[in-house]
């Protein structure tokens, strides 16, 4: 199953395996559904709500990506 989702999600692979983690959790108390980090603090928040897991991991997939463009990385 690991093969597979850094197959489908090469991004997120590669950011937590070199960058930072991503928090999934859905609860009355936190919002977003989705975040990113690093050891610096929020690199990106998602959505409070996604219709489906894979919706909001393609979001942060899409997210990561811009933002490591960004960085240079």
């Amino acid at each position: 199953m690991a093969q597979h989702l850094d197959a489908t999600y090469p991004t997120i692979a590669r950011w937590v395996q070199e960058y930072g983690w991503i928090e999934i959790e859905q609860d009355e108390m936190s919002r977003p559904f989705l975040r990113a980090l690093d050891p610096g603090g929020m690199v990106w928040e998602g959505q409070e709500h996604y219709p489906t897991l894979d919706d909001a991991l393609q979001d942060l997939e899409a997210a990561l990506r811009a933002w490591m463009h960004e960085q240079g990385l």
